[in-house]
């Protein structure tokens, strides 16, 4: 599998976010993410859920979750999803929560996430590669 072409076609930013809501241009997808994680109350443990549900409604998948420190600038903690562009071409997205607790932003890979980018590259390699048994187990 190819991973996303993540640079070739980058979404706007703004303020830091994957993209500006106001665009016409979004993927249906990403405003589905961006409108469902608009009611986070906050809080480091109701964080991965939110994301996750987010990501379903979306029609996209949550990955994994981790510890932001090191990776990203004020921010708590981070979840990689991929969210459908395109028809079948999925785009890996960065969800995190702020060092407050009280927000999550979107944020699009770039150059200080590019080793991230590439481990979920990995991840979803992996878990492609997987039997269908051991998946469906899991």
């Amino acid at each position: 599998m190819q991973p996303p072409d993540i640079a070739a076609n980058p979404l706007p930013a703004a303020a830091g976010t994957v993209a500006d809501s106001a665009d016409p241009t979004l993927p249906l997808e990403l405003l589905e993410l961006e409108l469902s994680l608009e009611g986070f109350s906050g809080g480091e443990a109701a964080f991965c859920e939110a994301v996750r549900d987010a990501a379903r409604a979306a029609h996209g998948e949550f990955l994994f979750d981790l510890p932001a420190t090191g990776l990203i600038s004020d921010c708590r903690r981070i979840a990689v999803v991929r969210i459908p562009e395109d028809g079948q071409v999925m785009r890996v997205i960065f969800a995190v929560l702020d060092e407050d607790n009280a927000e999550i932003r979107l944020l699009q890979p770039d150059e200080e996430t590019e080793p991230l980018l590439r481990f979920a590259d990995a991840f979803v390699d992996l878990l492609q590669r997987l039997p269908a048994r051991l998946r469906d187990d899991a």
